[in-house]
């Protein structure tokens, strides 16, 4: 049966929803309103015109309104905002941007496809700064064309988050002196604290000024005044803080808004009224791990549920697993990926999943390779059935792969056997036999087992200050190229021949480089009676990237004597 079908939101969720319904069905009438000017852009891809690695922002729009009609025979309405809907009669109104005239459309089925706005709070001084936010093309478009005009080269990116970063790399990179600032300790919440440190190194060592733990408090012209009493030179300020749901719409005509206070949906992505339906950053959805109801502004979620709102309106059922949160991010010559839980997100829950980690370094692919580099893995698994929780990974190699692969077993239920299991591709230019993946299923069982005890290196430098006992089992001139302040070299070459000079009596906490020497280290000296032996997993070279950015912004004295980040 012919029904017509009315979209909100031009952009992913709407313009994929659109483009669903026309597959299954030839007859429906189906509107799309947008109110900006451009239908189907890349916003994810937006900051990349910063720096002309998209040299023309129209590069940016993927589909235009007569391309939907020849291709889908969909009638998409740019400058069309949709300002009320009046749900008893099945109607909307909708206002044409240019002239203010307003008419109404009538619907069988309504999709609402808003989006999320930037927030912007109303500082002091906000009308004598200038302050961009970034949400579409025009936005991108205006931020670019002003900063090339501008005389200062000074600009303030407000936010840490991926808009943050990658406004600020792209703007550092077309030749601008970036300042970031972070309200909280860290960027990046969907790493960990002691994943997230190198990345914090990254930005400064690309003079990038990171202020984290300050906030803004007000504004000056060509100033931001932060609450530590900071003043921050700057032409333009871009604020990034993060972004809210557009539900006006929805709680001006009576829909449910749920707790998190998004659009509320059930598993159709049906709201409240059963003839309006609602996808992407404005709904609630459910975490398939922390079982609680969510925001998450990600396009491939938003592409999923446009396809499942558009199926059941023709009466398709589709299986709704809830979501877990995978993302990735380039921060200039290091990639990063995660998925599913972190601790920070497990203690700022209360949730009570009893867990450990995986922290382990190995080479991204085969060492002799010209472009191998290390890559740094953190997997969470709950204790004791070995389900995987999440898991974080930074490198200059494909991470993302790697992220791919325990997303896919997480959404399955899977556990570390499953890790130790999986059978992966490899050729020495792309990774190494045994993968991290694999490795990282071996560690946590072994972990899960009690067949060694663990530190991460977060709790190195508590170690050093009570003046535990730790041996560095790497050659001497390792050791002698920088080493732990008070840590005594025993490499594992020698380490039989020289068992007699470790004391028995003591926890001796033993490290490496990456921690794949130290760990059998412990083995050893476990079967020769040591009772207490702990491997400092991350080891050196982990422990160097941990400390060095609050080592160079605090002044604090280093518990190295160098650093190796090699």
């Amino acid at each position: 049966m012919k029904q017509k079908i009315l979209i909100v939101g031009g952009v992913a969720g709407g313009a994929s929803a659109a483009a669903k319904l026309r597959r299954n069905s030839e007859e429906d009438e189906i509107i799309m309103f947008e109110k900006g000017p451009h239908v189907s852009f890349s916003n994810c891809s937006l900051p990349y015109h910063l720096s002309g690695m998209i040299n023309d922002a129209e590069d940016l729009v993927l589909m235009n309104p007569e391309l939907f009609l020849r291709q889908y025979h969909i009638d998409a309405r740019t400058g069309s905002q949709v300002t009320a809907i009046d749900r008893e009669n099945k109607t909307v109104t909708v206002k044409k941007t240019d002239s203010g005239e307003e008419y109404k459309e009538t619907y069988d089925k309504l999709i609402l496809s808003p989006g999320a706005a930037p927030i912007v709070p109303k500082f002091p001084g906000l009308e004598k700064a200038n302050v961009f936010t970034v949400r579409n093309v025009v936005d991108i478009d205006r931020l670019n064309r002003f900063v090339k005009q501008m005389p200062s080269k000074d600009i303030a990116v407000i936010g840490g988050g991926f808009i943050g970063i990658e406004i600020a790399e792209n703007l550092q990179k077309a030749g601008f002196s970036i300042t970031l600032v972070e309200a909280a300790s860290q960027i990046l919440r969907p790493f960990d604290d002691d994943m997230v440190q190198i990345l914090h190194k990254t930005l400064i060592d690309h003079d990038i000024n990171l202020i984290l733990g300050d906030k803004v408090e007000s504004f000056e012209e060509h100033k931001v005044i932060l609450a530590s009493g900071k003043e921050i030179e700057a032409g333009a300020v871009v604020m990034a803080i993060g972004v809210s749901p557009e539900t006006q719409l929805a709680k001006e005509a009576g829909l449910e808004i749920g707790e998190t206070g998004a659009i509320k949906v059930n598993k159709h992505y049906q709201t409240s009224d059963p003839s309006i339906y609602a996808v992407g950053d404005a709904v609630e959805i459910y975490h398939a791990l922390t079982r609680t109801p969510s925001k998450l502004s990600l396009a491939g979620p938003a592409l999923k549920q446009a396809r499942t709102a558009a199926d059941h309106i023709h009466g398709i059922n589709t299986l709704n697993r809830g979501y877990i949160g995978s993302s990735a991010i380039q921060v200039f010559e290091y990639n990063g990926a995660s998925t599913g839980l972190n601790e920070a997100l497990i203690q700022a829950l209360h949730l009570k999943i009893n867990y450990n980690i995986v922290r382990i370094i190995l080479s991204d692919r085969v060492g002799i390779m010209p472009e191998a580099a290390p890559m740094h893995f953190k997997l969470l698994f709950e204790v004791p059935t070995g389900k995987i929780l999440g898991a974080q990974a930074i490198g200059k190699g494909n991470v993302t792969k790697r992220i791919d692969v325990i997303a896919s077993i997480i959404k399955l239920g899977g556990t570390l056997e499953d890790l130790k299991d999986m059978e992966l591709c490899y050729a020495p230019t792309f990774s190494t036999a045994k993968d991290i993946v694999n490795y990282a299923g071996y560690v946590g069982s072994n972990l899960l087992n009690q067949e060694f005890k663990q530190v991460n290196v977060d709790k190195v430098r508590e170690l050093v200050e009570n003046q535990e006992l730790i041996i560095d089992v790497r050659e001497p001139y390792e050791y002698e190229s920088g080493h732990i302040k008070g840590a005594f070299n025993i490499p594992l070459s020698q380490l039989r021949e020289r068992v007699s000079e470790i004391p028995k009596e003591r926890t001796v906490y033993l490290h490496c480089r990456t921690g794949q020497r130290s760990y059998n280290a412990a083995l050893a000296l476990q079967h020769l009676g040591f009772q207490n032996v702990v491997n400092v997993a991350g080891s050196f070279l982990g422990l160097s990237f941990y400390e060095y950015y609050h080592d160079k912004v605090s002044g604090r004295s280093p518990i190295v004597t160098e650093y190796n980040f090699m």
